[in-house]
């Protein structure tokens, strides 16, 4: 059954202690990776459509100092930085033009980062990661398929209203609004709400719904919107590898069933074939061992001496005595059923004479006329037949001129 393709956004919100951890990986600044499925060689082609031209961190305190940002009023370990992953399952990728495809298809969606973050200004880095590889999907199909996927970090901001004091000197301003700041706040840019149900739900997952939404609009369709709820919204990098590796192992657990099952049929196969060719060497066997006697025989007379006598080796007279014993005893079985036969070609002979003479005599015409007698008066029918039967039969001579009588008063 083929898998469904689903489109997912990750959100994670971090501290400001993590800038480095999720730069090392989303830059790859790492000298070497854990991650075994990260192929360096292939690095080059990840695609920036936002470079950050400086540390994550120092980015961030840039956007601090000119006021583009605003941290006031947050705790000192809040946390201040979100990671958008915005991703399809990889065989959507592979079946539709592979790494261009990904590549155009994530320049859509980092549109609709922009717009979700509030703005380009809010958004540090954004790049396509095209060096990753799907081992269980490169296992089933024999050669390297990379996943494709988008990270987009960016600052989560609010519009916060600052308003004077309500005892400012200055009456005219006590109470108005002083000024609305870009306060950084990941719980406010997300709020939790209750649903329909009374369930409390992050409002981040309705971005599955908009992420779903943009790319069909866009043109990019063959794929479904992820499960609503699912953890796959928020996964960490760790949580993701480990829902991926489960998925191998059940893809390629499925591929050895299916290996075990054909190497099943081919052993039936296999078993079927080695019957039929121990029948046929039986049967080479039996037609080897008749040829090899028959060329025994007419080499025999070979040896003759000179006076015309042929030679024989105890052996050679065993081979010929025994053949000629069963030679004497297959005349009479030869002789028998030719006298079958020839009893079943008189006896065949005998039947069609019959036929023909029925042919001659009553025909098929008196055949029906007597059906119906029977059939319109069937007891005066049996009274007339036992009846006949009782009297000594008729000369054929008088039937004849009894039909050749009812023929011309017929005509």
């Amino acid at each position: 059954m083929k898998k469904t393709d689903r489109s997912v956004v990750r959100n994670q919100a971090y501290r400001r202690s993590e800038f480095s951890i999720r730069e090392r990986h989303n830059e790859r600044k790492n000298m070497d990776y854990q991650n075994p499925d990260i192929i360096t060689s292939h690095t080059h082609l990840n695609v920036h459509f936002k470079s950050c031209n400086s540390t994550y961190e120092q980015k961030f305190n840039r956007m601090v100092e000119v006021g583009t940002i605003s941290l006031r009023g947050l705790k000192p370990d809040a946390k201040v930085f979100d990671e958008f992953v915005f991703d399809v399952n990889t065989e959507y990728f592979d079946n539709n033009g592979g790494y261009e495809y990904a590549k155009a298809f994530f320049a859509e969606a980092y549109k609709l980062a922009t717009q979700e973050a509030g703005g380009e200004e809010y958004i540090l880095s954004a790049v396509l990661h095209a060096d990753e590889r799907n081992k269980a999907l490169s296992e089933q199909l024999g050669r390297n398929v990379f996943h494709y996927h988008l990270h987009v970090i960016y600052v989560p901001v609010v519009d916060k209203e600052v308003y004077f004091k309500k005892n400012n000197k200055n009456l005219e301003l006590a109470g108005k609004l002083k000024e609305v700041i870009k306060q950084v706040s990941h719980s406010k840019k997300w709020p939790r709400f209750k649903d329909d149900n009374g369930h409390w739900v992050n409002s981040y997952s309705l971005l599955q719904d908009r992420f779903h939404e943009h790319m069909k609009e866009a043109g990019f369709i063959g794929f479904e919107r992820g499960e609503r709820g699912s953890t796959a919204e928020h996964l960490t990098v760790l949580e993701y590898k480990t829902r991926q590796e489960a998925e191998r192992a059940a893809a390629l657990a499925a591929t050895v069933e299916q290996k075990q099952e054909t190497a099943a049929t081919l052993d039936q196969q296999a078993e079927k074939k080695k019957k039929q060719l121990d029948s046929l060497d039986k049967k080479i066997t039996t037609a080897k061992k008749a040829a090899a006697t028959v060329s025994e025989i007419d080499h025999m007379a070979d040896k003759r001496t000179m006076l015309g006598a042929v030679p024989l080796s105890q052996a050679d007279w065993q081979t010929v005595s025994g053949l000629a014993k069963e030679g004497l005893k297959s005349r009479d079985t030869i002789k028998d059923l030719r006298d079958k036969n020839a009893a079943q070609v008189r006896d065949i002979a005998d039947m069609q004479s019959k036929l023909r003479n029925y042919g001659e005599g009553i025909g098929i015409k008196d055949t029906m006329r007597f059906y119906q007698a029977q059939q319109r008066a069937p007891h005066r029918m049996d009274e007339i037949i036992a009846d006949i039967m009782r009297q000594p039969p008729e000369q054929q001579q008088r039937r004849v001129v009894t039909r050749e009588k009812r023929h011309t008063q017929e005509h």
